[in-house]
């Protein structure tokens, strides 16, 4: 059976936890800028977590899922559109869904590795059995 994968630690961990830190101090400044309600904001916040639910497919697809809604691609792309278009709802999505991507790394929580929901590029989460 193999070793399930490790991710990034020490220094290197730290430095990118804090770069999700960032990106989410970024994300929030930019949403406050652009005056768009904060009710949105919190009613929105946490609904890329929805994508856990590709888990009770298995860790595979779980993982896949997972690691498509929780990299700043896509919302990076909409953020892009939504300025060029001049579409502020395009945009207020992006900045809330890159604000969620920044909270959930610098919590730890990374995208995912195929061994298992705790088995990030950030690390493992949890506990580790010694």
């Amino acid at each position: 059976m193999e070793t399930p994968a490790v991710g990034v630690t020490g220094g290197l961990r730290i430095l990118l936890r804090l770069e999700g830190l960032a990106l989410l101090a970024a994300m929030a400044a930019v949403y406050a800028w652009q005056g768009t309600s904060w009710w949105l904001f919190a009613a929105l916040f946490f609904t890329p977590d929805l994508s856990f639910a590709g888990y009770l497919l298995g860790s595979r697809p779980g993982a896949i899922i997972y690691n498509a809604v929780h990299t700043t691609v896509v919302p990076g792309v909409l953020l892009g559109i939504g300025l060029v278009l001049g579409q502020p709802l395009a945009v207020a999505l992006a900045v809330i869904w890159l604000a969620h991507i920044g909270f959930d790394r610098a919590l730890g929580y990374g995208l995912k590795q195929p061994d298992g929901f705790g088995f990030t590029h950030l690390g493992r989460i949890g506990r580790v059995a010694i």
